[in-house]
């Protein structure tokens, strides 16, 4: 052994020779650093082995007698330093062994009482997981069904934080949530709904992106309410954070609100196969004359977003499931009514949906698909007299006598075919009910929003001007 070698070194200068007188110190201090290396080579790990090695050098210092001749007094003192440093770190070794193996001892015995708990209760953490994830598939069905519900709910449980960033993130990640949910929650009016839904903007990331680019990711993440006020609300915070992210684009977030709403009805104009009448370029550019607080927008951007959305629509996302089923979680009426037919004037009893300003009518209550949908857009509804039926109420378009009206229904085929009705007329059991029908169907009824939403802003910017 390398320090055996040096201990029999230090008792005389060559191996078998005497030692000298004054190399009694050296003796005892070889003895030493003989037992410090056989601990370092017995060391558990190459940390100590390391830590070991460090001192030996310090150890050596002890072969030089202290008083010896060979060493100046600062030479002495500084020696003494060093072996005082020595016995501090050695001192520090042996309470970070301590430590460690206090850490060590604690680990083992948590890993002890885990084993005993598993091998008495070998389903309780299976079956904590299994409850959480049923309480949560149950949170995300309330939240489809009733958003506000669904997310107390979800708090009360435990499952979602009340922290309003918290709830924004839950919303945006929206994993089993329904899109229209989503979208009807964040356009609330109230205050707790409006900093949500701030929130909710502000988790996507629209920095350096262009606008078709930026409404692609916006109107992705959950699908637009059809009430104006809802709209309005969701676009005006689409276009704060979108200002914010990309400074200097336009002169104001009007410019983003109207030219938004712009993109979104040409996105309707280009690819709705009901309108005939495609709109070029130059009208596009017409209709934004001006929105830039005054001053009208270059034309290449102009240019740019309308290529966009002319080489791809906009794609709405999709709820969970393949029929028609999460529309009608929570309906603003539904109920059986009798309906007259369009071409073949007979009364047939249906079961009709009113939800999302549409009516939908059924065959029977368990149907996954509707047989008609009548959208109740320009649509006005009034009390109307038939000779063989009471209670009766009309759809029509007041705009457009004489005109089908926009629907659809499915034919003995299986095929969905346009409607043929110029109106349609619908009976209801009682005079009361009747009344609270066309009360619910006023209620549905809108105009087309976007319009409006624009011409009030581009009022506004003219105001100013």
């Amino acid at each position: 052994m390398r320090c055996g070698r040096r201990d029999e070194e230090g008792k005389g200068g060559a191996r078998g020779q005497p030692a000298p007188p004054k190399a009694a110190a050296v003796l005892v201090t070889g003895s030493k650093l003989f037992q410090f290396c056989e601990a370092s080579e017995q060391a558990e790990s190459k940390e100590e082995q390391h830590l070991c090695g460090k001192h030996v050098g310090l150890f050596r210092m002890d072969f030089s007698p202290a008083g010896s001749s060979d060493l100046s007094e600062a030479e002495e003192a500084e020696i003494e330093t060093i072996k005082q440093h020595r016995e501090e770190l050695l001192e520090d070794i042996k309470k970070l062994k301590e430590q460690i193996a206090q850490v060590f001892a604690e680990i083992e015995c948590f890993q002890n009482e885990e084993r005993q708990e598993t091998d008495h209760n070998p389903g309780e953490q299976t079956s904590k997981l299994s409850q959480r994830d049923k309480l949560l598939s149950l949170g995300r069905k309330k939240f489809n069904m009733d958003p506000a519900k669904g997310i107390q709910y979800l708090i009360e449980q435990q499952l979602l934080s009340s922290d309003l960033q918290e709830i924004a993130k839950f919303l945006h990640k929206g994993e089993g949530l329904n899109k229209t949910a989503i979208g009807d929650y964040l356009g609330g009016r109230d205050p707790t709904n409006i900093q949500i839904l701030q929130a909710f903007v502000a988790c996507h990331q629209f920095a350096n992106l262009n606008l078709v680019q930026a409404l692609r990711q916006f109107l992705w993440s959950f699908r637009l309410p059809g009430e104006a006020q809802k709209i309005d609300r969701m676009m005006e915070a689409f276009a704060n954070w979108y200002c914010k992210c990309n400074p200097g684009v336009f002169q104001s977030t009007d410019t983003c609100y109207i030219l938004s709403f712009s993109i979104i009805m040409l996105n309707t104009s280009l690819h709705n196969p009901n309108v005939k009448d495609k709109p070029p370029f130059e009208r596009f550019v017409s209709i934004n004359r001006g929105i830039d607080n005054g001053a009208d927008l270059p034309e290449e951007l102009l240019k740019n977003l309308f290529e966009s959305i002319k080489n791809e629509p906009f794609s709405i996302p999709e709820d969970d499931g393949n029929d028609l089923t999460h529309t009608f979680f929570n309906p603003s009426r539904e109920g059986w009514l009798l309906k007259l037919g369009g071409r073949v004037k007979t009364w047939k009893r249906r079961w009709f949906i009113l939800t999302d300003n549409c009516l939908y009518y059924f065959e029977y209550t368990t149907d996954k698909e509707p047989l008609g949908i009548i959208p109740l857009e320009n649509l006005s509804v009034r009390k109307v007299d038939d000779p063989k039926k009471p209670n009766c109420f009309e759809l029509f378009n007041p705009n457009c006598k004489g005109q089908k009206i926009k629907a659809c229904k499915t034919d003995g085929d299986g095929k969905v075919v346009e409607g043929k009705h110029q109106s349609y007329k619908i009976s209801a059991a009682t005079p009361a009910e009747r009344d609270e029908w066309i009360e619910a169907i006023r209620t549905s009824i809108t105009q087309d929003p976007f319009y409006d939403l624009v011409s009030a802003r581009k009022k506004k910017i003219a105001n100013k001007n």
